[in-house]
Parts: C-alpha cells; structure tokens; sequence
C-alpha cells in the first residue's frame, strides 16, 4: 500500500546504517583484503604481520559475522528470488565455507604441525569469492535503493555513502594495523660484515678460502641464521627427524673431540686461516660467521650460536649449488627466517615459540620453497663435502687427491645411469626410509614413492662412527652406536633396496684352509674379502685414522694358540705384520702423516682399500706343530659344523678369521687426548669365518 511505502524505506535505510552490518562488512572486506595481501604480496615482515592481523580479527570478530549472516539470512529468506537474493545466497555460501576454512586453518596452525593444503586451497577460493560476489551483491543493491529512494518522496539521503565510508574506515584500520606493526617490530640485528681485523691471507675476494664453500657475492651469514636446529623439534613439526640427527655424525661434525684438537694443532702450525679448509664441511656456521679468523682457542668458537651444530638443519638446507669437484665446493644462500625465529632461540619463551610455529604453518610457502629442494635428493649434492683434495694453498707444493667416495660410487656398479631401479644412491643407504608422523614426510619424486608413504629418510646418517657419540654423550647416543654396529655388521635392513644388493656381510670373507695337515707341515689360509653392500671404497673417509684389519687366530684342541695376527695388545695397538686397509701419507721429506696432519701432506706410500664389488686376498702361512691325540670332549664348542673325527687324527686346529673395524688409531687417539685418558676407538668384528683342521698321525696324503 502506498502509506507504507516510507517506512519500508526507512526500515532499508536504517538496515544500511546498522552498526552490525557496517562491522560485518568492515570485518568481511579486513579479512579479505588481508588475505588476498598475504597471498600476492611477496614475503616479508608486513606480510607475516598480516598473518598475524588477519586472524586476529577473524578470531575476534568471528560473533559478529555469524550473527550478522543469520539475522540477514532470516530477513530475506522469504523473499521472492530475484538475481539480487541469488547473488546474496551465493556470496554467503562463500562466506560460510571461508569462515569453516578459516577456523580450519587456524586450529591446525596453533595446535596441530601442518595445515591442511586441501582447507587452503578451499580458503582462498572462497575469499576470492566472497570478495567478488559480495561486492557485486552491495554495489546491485546500492544502486536499486538509491534510484528508488531518489524517485521517493521520502528519501533517506546518504545513508550508502554513509555505510561505505564506516566500512572504509574499518578495513583501513586493519591496513594500519599491519603497517604500524611491521614498523614497531624488533628486528635483530644481525652481524653482515667480517670483523675488521679479518685475515684475507687468500684474497679479499675469497674471504671463505681455502674452503671452497662460498656465499653469493661473500656474503656474510650471521651465526644465528644457520643455527637453532633444536627448536625445530620443539616446535612438534620436526621432532622425530630431530632426534635422528641429535647423535648423528652431521651433528658433531665440529665438537668431534679428534676433529676440534686436530683444528686447533693446524691453526697453530700453518695458521689460523689455513682452518677455514676444514670449516665448509665440519664447521660452516663458523666459517660463514667469520669467526674462523683469530687465534683464540676455543672461547670465541663456543660462545657462537650454532657452536655444537656443526651441519645444523638449515646449512644442509641452505645450500642452493654444488659443484662435485669436493671441498665443500657449494653455495649457500642465507635463509629466509621468521618472525620470533631468532628470538625462540635466544630466550626459549613458550609465547615466542608459539607464535613463530603458528607463522610457519599458517603461512609454510617460504618455509617449504627455501628448505625443500630435489638438489638435496642427488649424489651429487652428498659430493660438494664426500670429496676432498688437499693442493698449494694447504700443503705449499700441489694437489693430492684424499677421500673420493662420490667418484667412487660414480665409477661403480651401483650407479647405473637412467636406471633407478637397478641404480642405489648415497640418501637410501644412509637415510633409509623410517615410519612417519612428520609433516616432511612422503615424496613424489623418488620412483618408488608417493606423497603419502608415511615415510620420511632418516636423518641419523648412518655410517662408521661409534667413538663420537659415545664420548660426546650426545642425545640417544646409545641408539645410534648400536645402529652403527649393526650396519657395520651388514644386519641392518634396508626393505626398499633389499632386492639390489646381496644379503649378509657388508664385507664378505670366504676362508680356505687344509682339511688336514701332518705335524711340520706348513698351513697354507687364503682369505678372499669381497665388497657387497659398500657404494665406494671400503673402507672411506680419512685412511691414514681409520683401520680395517684381519684378525686370525689358530688354537690347538687344548686352546693354546699356534698363530695369531692381527691381536690388539692391552694398550690398544694392534699387531706389526698385520693384513690391514688403510692409507700411510707422507710429508715432503718422506715422513709419515700420523697426527692427521694433512697439510703437510704430498702423497702415500701404501694405500689399501676395496672397490665396490671387488674382492682382495690375504693368505697365511705356518707350520703346523705336533699334537697330541685328540680328545673327543675337548672339541671346541664354537666350531660351526660337525665331522666324525677320524681314528688317525693326532689333533684338531680350529681357525678363526675376523674383519675387524675401528674409526681411529691409537696412536693418534694417544696423541690427541694423552696416553693416560684411557680413550680408545671401539672396536667392530664385521665379519667371520671358522675352519677345523684335522692333523693327522700318520704318513700319508693329506686329504685322508
């Protein structure tokens, strides 16, 4: 009726001036805008504040949105459908799904360890659409009351600029919100040049040198941006990856006990600067931080962030080109870190932690596009540091090749190009596959893979060191010594290359002896030693410290020994004369290299090792001593197969073979702790073999 038209107006523009719709839209339009900020803007710290604003007010303001959907919803649902009403349904629709995405999204960034990328993608779709069908929806609905209200006598003037303007104001307060906070926020201040009293004894333009690793332009890395490996396990993402790594050899690569007294002989020797050789692959965080550069003992090394870190989480994952000439021939970019990153470090609040894991996983792009690369996936990423050489600028006369475990693979029969099936690479030997419940866990890139194996590769790095872990008494160190035996021993199993490689000892050992001998003759052993789970040589790394050595040990029926090489006495030392792979370097006047001190090294005067899927043979000779006749019961019980003793056998002979293993020598662990620090290389049997020998009484052949 036409009397109530004025009312119908007013109720319309009384509708338009509403405090809960005004804040609705306001909240709506923040929300939006924020989003779409967060999605296009690059990032930064405006950015990750807008992360931090933009679920702030969908948090607070939430109430209000709902009850404002619910109250306009039941005011038009009865109303004839019209494009307007369709273009209102489909906006709120839109609204709804942004809402349950975003309260979605932000239980799973404050108390889960990932979010969901699925609710993500649902998230921005539905912004997208809320912002466009919604601003359709008011603009339409602006413009058919302000025509109609200009066309009534009745017109209630500028209540749309009016509802505009309150609006405006609101999503600019969120705007300055962001801007302010980003201004106010303490950034640390990180250190960007080399101290000025920095030593470029190799060239200002190689400030690294004569560590091959690098940084673009010489960029200098602050120390805390390559540590804090720790608080990615606190942060209930990385927990599990993090306690693999705790005792692993990457860990310790610069507290390794030998390696720091090592460091600290050649600083004294051949200076300093000569340590930043050693500091690409042991000690990056310190060599990057320019702390590699005065004598000063360890005090300044142990007071830098990252001192016990060696290669920490984010200097493996910093690394962005290598090059497999070796000596850390790698560039390292510096990361990208977060807010309250730094900050968790230094204090260990709770409220910084949980802000700086709730950034990272509402907002994980960069987090993911900075750490996960393929490069970190190929053997030749493993090569940059799995490679070395000493040459001029170390030794003042030329190159030397040492440790080559990446050509080594290379040229094996292991690596077989274009071929994963048949091919295995250094990551599924050293970090096979373990169960998962970490967010880095399936890949799509490996040909056996899925995203959702529920898998993730260890991260322990399992290799040869026993000692390390044991002295340092790092985090589950008894774990990984006792992985490290079994690996050692070829008892650990590896499901997803099980088919590739041989079953049973990673070195295998066939023993052939006599059946029997007479008293005074001579014994002939042949051991033949083959390579079958090792992708290099064996045994690699350093060989003037590692030493891999057979043991034999013949013993009468009555257990006195007849021959014996290759015994470890009391102090350690093993037998002269022994069967034994390891390398002796020499310096340029021909002098033994036994304190690792390779930089006075120019090459080797005996090197033994094995070639993967090669075999060498020792043999043995002595002659057999006369017995007396042998006693039934007095056989020895660890003979692994059983024979009726013949009436003419004078006695028994048992044989017993051992491929032993240790990291270091003792000389070298006496020279570097003291002879009276009771310190000793732990001592692995890899493998063994037992024969029996009968000794016959009589004059006859010798296979009677």
């Amino acid at each position: 009726m036409p009397g109530n038209e004025p009312t119908h107006w007013e109720e319309r523009a009384a509708r338009w001036k509403s405090r809960l719709a005004v804040w609705a839209a306001a909240y709506l339009a923040a929300t939006g805008l924020t989003g779409l900020g967060i999605w296009l803007l690059p990032f930064s710290v405006p950015s990750q504040i807008a992360v931090l604003v933009h679920t702030l007010i969908g948090v607070v303001l939430l109430p209000v949105c709902g009850w404002y959907l619910v109250r306009h919803f039941l005011a038009y649902w009865r109303h004839t459908l019209s494009h307007l009403l369709v273009l209102g349904y489909l906006a709120g629709a839109a609204t709804v799904l942004c809402l349950v995405s975003g309260i979605a999204l932000t239980w799973q960034a404050a108390f889960g360890i990932r979010i969901s990328y699925s609710w993500d993608a649902i998230h921005l779709a539905s912004t997208i659409a809320l912002l466009t069908l919604g601003l359709m929806h008011v603009v339409l609905v602006a413009m058919r009351d302000q025509r109609a209200l200009r066309a009534s006598a009745r017109a209630v003037s500028n209540f749309v600029g009016h509802y505009g303007k309150r609006v405006a104001a609101g999503t600019a307060a969120s705007a300055v919100l962001v801007a302010g906070a980003a201004i106010l926020y303490p950034k640390p201040k990180l250190q960007t040049k080399l101290p000025d009293d920095y030593s470029y004894v190799y060239g200002k333009d190689r400030p690294f040198a004569p560590s091959l690793a690098r940084t673009p332009n010489n960029q200098v890395i602050d120390s805390r941006l390559l540590s804090g490996s720790l608080t990615c396990g606190t942060s209930g993402c990385h927990e599990q990856i993090v306690k693999e790594w705790e005792p692993s050899a990457h860990r310790f690569a610069a507290m390794d006990l030998g390696f720091q007294k090592i460091q600290m002989n050649m600083a004294r020797l051949n200076g300093p600067e000569s340590t930043r050789y050693c500091g690409g692959c042991h000690d990056p965080i310190s060599l990057f931080s320019g702390t590699k550069n005065l004598f000063t003992d360890t005090k300044k090394l142990t007071s830098l962030a990252g001192y016990q870190e060696g290669i920490s989480c984010l200097v493996c994952h910093a690394v962005r080109q290598v090059d497999v000439k070796g000596n850390a021939n790698y560039v390292v970019h510096q990361p990208t870190r977060y807010l309250f990153e730094i900050e968790y470090q230094e204090s260990h609040r709770e409220t910084t932690r949980f802000w700086r894991d709730f950034l990272i996983r509402a907002y994980p792009w960069k987090h993911v596009e900075d750490l996960s690369k393929r490069l970190f996936k190929t053997p030749e990423y493993c090569a940059a540091c799995h490679k070395q050489f000493i040459d001029k600028e170390i030794n003042n006369l030329g190159w030397v090749q040492l440790q080559n475990q990446y050509d080594n693979w290379r040229q094996s029969h292991w690596n077989k190009p274009g071929d994963p099936t048949r091919t295995i690479e250094c990551r599924e030997c050293h970090m096979p596959l373990v169960d998962s419940r970490d967010p880095a866990a399936g890949d799509s890139g490996d040909y056996n893979r899925s995203p959702n194996d529920g898998k993730h590769r260890s991260h322990r790095f399992i290799a040869a060191n026993q000692m390390m872990p044991k002295l340092l008494k790092l985090p589950g160190w008894e774990k990984q010594v006792e992985l490290t035996g079994r690996w050692l021993r070829g008892e650990y199993p590896i499901p997803e290359i099980e088919h590739k490689w041989h079953r049973g000892p990673v070195v295998a050992m066939d023993l052939e002896a006599p059946k029997s001998v007479r008293p005074g003759e001579k014994v002939s052993l042949k051991l033949v030693l083959t390579s079958n789970k090792v992708g290099h040589d064996f045994p690699t790394g350093p060989l003037d410290i590692i030493q891999a050595w057979l043991e034999v040990i013949v013993k009468d029926q009555s257990g006195k020994t007849v021959f014996s090489t290759g015994a470890v006495d009391a102090k350690g030392f093993i037998a002269p004369g022994t069967f034994m792979f390891k390398a002796e370097p020499v310096d340029r006047y021909g002098n033994l290299i036994d304190r690792h001190n390779l930089w006075e090294m120019v090459g080797v005067r005996y090197r033994r090792s094995l070639f993967p899927g090669f075999s060498d043979t020792a043999e043995f000779d002595f002659f057999c001593p006369s017995l007396n006749p042998v006693d039934k019961k007095a056989l020895p019980q660890d003979v692994s197969f059983e024979w009726k003793v013949p009436e003419n056998t004078a006695g028994l002979l048992t044989v017993r073979a051992r491929l032993k293993y240790r990291k270091m020598d003792q000389y070298l662990v006496n020279f570097l702790f003291g002879k009276d620090a009771g310190i000793s290389s732990p001592i692995v049997t890899m493998t063994e073999q037992t024969a029996a020998i009968r000794v016959l009484s009589r004059r006859g052949a010798a296979g009677d």
